[in-house]
């Protein structure tokens, strides 16, 4: 029973992960390329303390979803 235990574990916390890695991907990632390479013209309908105050955001989602990640790997069965 344990070793199933484990690997439904080991399951959720890469779905916890794939979520950070998500979020930092979708929040952080492409709205700094977008406004570095102002596609769009992103400088200038988008002010630079929203672009700072959403990558605080989602960098925050991103290492809370990490954290719980790491932490449901705690409950692995010997």
């Amino acid at each position: 029973m344990s070793v199933v235990f484990n690997e439904q574990t080991k399951l959720l916390a890469t779905a916890l992960n794939t979520a950070a890695t998500s979020c930092f991907t979708v929040g952080i990632a492409t709205p700094v390329a977008g406004y570095v390479y102002n596609v769009s013209n992103l400088q200038m309908t988008l002010s630079a303390w929203t672009l700072v105050l959403g990558v605080a955001g989602w960098l925050s989602a991103a290492i809370i979803l990490h954290l719980l990640a790491r932490r449901t790997l705690r409950g692995l069965v010997s």
